[in-house]
């Protein structure tokens, strides 16, 4: 058994995201696991079947429109809180993107800086 199949999706997502500079992962107040850059939330899991982020409205449109995230469960009727399941390595490996182009747009891949989106 490879050790994809052995862990699951929160614990391969966690590997991955964490190996990035400045990226560090804990519980969150509403018991979410969440990944941040400085006070910068990048996103977080609910456990291995749901991802969840705030993206700056335009972005939110255009994985909306692409099918990558949906609404937000809390938040069905605002753009920007979105939402992603996890069903399959397929999902694993874009919600992996998903975070590093929330990493990349808060300037986490700069100085080790966290900038402002």
């Amino acid at each position: 058994m490879s050790t994809e199949t052995q862990l699951g999706a929160s614990a391969r997502i966690t590997e991955v995201v964490t190996a990035w500079p400045g990226v560090e992962a804990g519980f969150g107040r509403r018991g979410e696991w969440s990944f941040r850059v400085g006070r910068r939330e990048i996103g977080h899991l609910h456990g291995d079947h749901a991802a969840h982020f705030m993206l700056p409205k335009d972005v939110f449109d255009e994985l909306l429109a692409a099918g990558r995230v949906g609404p937000h469960p809390v938040f069905p009727d605002r753009r920007g809180p979105a939402a992603r399941r996890i069903d399959d390595d397929t999902d694993v490996a874009d919600v992996i993107a998903l975070m590093r182009e929330q990493y990349e747009r808060i300037g986490g891949a700069g100085d080790g800086a966290a900038g402002e989106a």
